[in-house]
């Protein structure tokens, strides 16, 4: 191995870097049209060229000027620079549906030089999968235009500690320096937990350009690092870099552990093919010139092809042909600013096209001029949207909380029922009881007090139905009357309902048991006693009659007075009657308490949204104060699918979602699916041509009222103005109150 001679061959010199120029140019590229997960690492090697052109640009100078630096400067990075951002603006404002609200703010930022920090203020992702700016690429052209503004600076100080430590003194230093950069960057990859912060800052990206920077020193002191003398085995290692650098541009996205593993390892294998740069000689071929070429249109390439995908999403469908005429069309027009932009061979064609780009560049100036700034008002959306998703966390926990204390006291009460359904017997038992009878009655009265525990008997022999008001009334009068009354007086005969009517007054709310005879043939009461109990509500039949039947055991000669075994079953017979109705009560509240839960349930609405719904909120809140409301900004299908499959939602299932969320034909048959018990209310916000004909669901169509009244959204064309949520708010209650008042 041997050290490499200097040598100056020019065209060796640019035949290497534009390799390293088409294939970042390739990488990136590819990876803005989605096709390339690690092309983002390309820009690493733009990095690492700009700090080593800049040095080698400036050591040629016989004498470093700051006013010729920045007027090459100008002329190569500000000047293609300002016509891209002034054209795109120009096409984009002939595009209607455009929705480019931070057009003013943005290109402000990337005329200044800050859009990467602008970008960080704004939270836009650049590793997320949807273009929402023509501009977002310029991150990096705002790092590059804050390293020449400060290079020239750099530069010079540089060249003046070299006169104290000397050139391995300088690159020593810059080594450390690099180190350190290095150090920093892969320290703030794991403990930034904002990746994009990292991604776009000046400081964490500085390690990149650096890195040129040290190999533009070493090289023009040192020609280079050492090489192997075999030319063969160096060409080997040239490729080999290469495929390293490939293999990671397609297989290394941005959540890979190796992200800065990658970032620095592009960044080194970069100075390593810079270092080759002297290496091979020869002259230029056909493919070297038109790689030279390609490279020289490089930064066009770069500038173009965001402003060109993000105009192809507005104004085609994806296709086929969308990939193929994007690069294209990318190409084209960067052919196109490159040779107007280059006036060292004054032809007439180039003023033309200068002249053809430098109109529609002025009509995009005027546009960026007359553009409202809407900071202020998406500031302030997004304060309300913030303070919205707080009241709203609040209330999505106040209600778990609600939820939880509510079912618990209706498990308690339905569990209080249930227990005393149980245990009625045990409430008969001691139940307070007054029984008014005749001699039947009498006979049977040692086996009612065994029977019941609490209870008191007044019977006499050849009492009849006459007295038993008299008796109540002085029962009650003396506060002896129990809620729980047995009568049998009918056995020597009955005045009718009259008497009755009188029983019944005294009683008032209390619960009457009329007993029927068993020597009815000869009195005739019971039909008129079952037909009397049948029409008042808290008058009871013991059927004494129906007990006895086809049981003259039960009985004396008489067939109406009761031996042992009839005093029992005479006594069980009202216990029986008394339980029944009892039982009965208990299993009507029951019933009951479990129907109004249930139509409680169903009056029970769930609401999901996104944006929109956090907008809409402060108006629902108000009607739907004991609603659900899950929020998620970022809610996509399987996100809710999750939600839903997790926390299952309450009866009335409220979907309202902007035009960012929206089911496809399988999506939303899965869902009806999911909520089949469920009644679905949709808010339709876009004309989709999803089908959402299905027995469970009710489109609440609020696009048509959004074609009619243009006041109805905000600047964004998302959020709701007030008269905007009034309406949709008017809407979801015409839908759902309907239903629920239905219930």
């Amino acid at each position: 191995m041997a050290r490499k001679k200097n040598t100056n061959n020019k065209s060796s010199y640019y035949k290497t870097l534009d390799i390293l120029r088409v294939l970042s140019c390739i990488a990136v590229f590819l990876y803005h049209l989605n096709i390339l997960k690690g092309g983002y690492l390309a820009v690493c090697i733009f990095f690492v060229l700009t700090g080593y052109l800049s040095c080698i640009s400036a050591f040629k100078k016989e004498k470093f000027s700051l006013k010729e630096y920045y007027i090459s400067r100008f002329k190569r990075i500000y000047l293609p620079l300002l016509f891209v951002v002034f054209l795109s603006i120009c096409v984009i404002s002939f595009i209607p549906n455009v929705n480019w609200l931070t057009l003013k703010p943005e290109t402000i930022s990337v005329l200044l030089g800050y859009n990467n920090y602008w970008q960080i203020n704004a939270n836009m992702d650049y590793f997320a999968r949807h273009i929402n700016s023509p501009f977002m690429h310029f991150w990096y052209i705002g790092i590059l235009l804050q390293f020449e503004l400060v290079f020239p600076f750099i530069f010079i100080g540089l060249r003046k500690i070299e006169g104290v430590i000397k050139k391995k003194g300088t690159v020593i230093l810059l080594g450390i320096i690099s180190i350190i950069s290095t150090v920093f960057f892969f320290i703030s990859c794991y403990s930034n937990p904002n990746l994009m912060s990292v991604y776009y800052s000046t400081f964490t990206r500085l390690f990149s350009i650096i890195y040129g920077i040290t190999i533009g020193f070493i090289i023009y002191y040192f020609n280079s690092f050492i090489h192997f003398k075999n030319k063969s085995t160096n060409k080997k290692l040239f490729i080999f870099y290469l495929i390293v650098l490939i293999a990671m541009f397609i297989f290394i996205d941005y959540k890979s552990i190796l992200f800065p593993f990658a970032m620095i390892l592009t960044s080194l294998i970069t100075c390593r093919l810079i270092d080759f740069s002297t290496l091979f000689t020869g002259k230029l071929s056909i493919t070297d010139k038109i790689m030279k070429y390609i490279g020289s249109i490089s930064y066009e390439v770069y500038l173009f092809q965001y402003p060109v995908i993000f105009i192809f999403q507005y104004i085609m469908f994806k296709n086929y042909l969308s990939i193929p005429l994007i690069i294209l069309i990318t190409f084209v027009i960067s052919i196109i600013l490159h040779t107007a932009l280059d006036l060292k061979n004054k032809k007439i064609y180039k003023f033309i096209l200068l002249i053809i780009i430098t109109i529609p560049s002025l009509f995009g100036v005027y546009k960026f001029i007359v553009e409202k700034d809407h900071t202020e008002e998406l500031n302030q959306l997004k304060a309300d949207l913030v303070k919205s998703e707080e009241v709203m966390k609040a209330k999505q926990e106040q209600y778990r909380e609600s939820l939880k204390k509510e079912n618990e006291e209706y498990e308690k009460q339905l569990k209080e029922l249930e227990n005393g359904s149980n245990n009625i017997g045990d409430v008969i038992t001691n139940l307070p009881l007054v029984c008014v009878g005749d001699s039947v009655m009498l006979g049977a009265s040692p086996r009612i007090y065994k029977t019941f525990n609490n209870v008191y008997v007044d019977a006499k022999v050849s009492r009849s139905d006459y007295s038993g008001a008299g008796i109540l009334k002085d029962l009650s009068d003396n506060g002896m009357l129990t809620d729980t009354i047995v009568l049998h007086l009918g056995t020597n005969g009955s005045c009718g309902n009259r008497c009755r009517d009188q029983v019944m007054d005294v009683a008032g709310n209390r619960k009457v048991f009329f007993m029927t005879v068993t020597n009815d043939a000869d009195v005739h009461v019971n039909d008129g006693l079952k037909e009397y109990v049948n029409n008042h509500p808290n008058a009871y039949l013991v059927d004494w009659y129906e007990a006895g039947l086809g049981h003259p055991e039960y009985f004396a000669a008489d067939k109406i007075h009761l031996n042992s075994s009839g005093m029992d079953a005479y006594a069980k017979s009202i216990y029986d009657a008394i339980y029944n109705v009892y039982k009965e009560e208990f299993d009507k509240k029951r019933e009951e308490m479990i129907n109004n839960h249930n139509n409680e349930l169903k009056n029970k609405i769930t609401f999901y949204g996104n944006d929109l719904l956090i907008n809409a909120f402060k108006n629902l809140e108000k009607d739907y104060s004991n609603a659900e409301f899950e929020m998620n900004k970022d809610y996509n299908y399987d996100k809710l699918v999750k939600q839903i499959k997790d926390n299952k939602p309450n009866y009335n299932v409220v979907f309202v979602f902007d035009g960012s969320f929206r089911f496809n034909n399988k999506q939303f048959r899965e869902i009806t699916k999911l909520l089949k018990d469920n009644k679905i209310y949709l808010l339709k916000f876009t004309n989709d041509k999803t089908n959402y004909n299905y027995d469970n669901v009710e489109v609440i169509d609020f696009n048509k009222e959004l074609v009619k009244h243009d006041d109805y959204l905000m600047v964004d064309n998302i959020h709701l103005t007030d008269k905007g949520n009034k309406k949709l708010n008017e809407l979801i209650n015409n839908s759902l109150k309907k239903e629920i008042t239905d219930k």
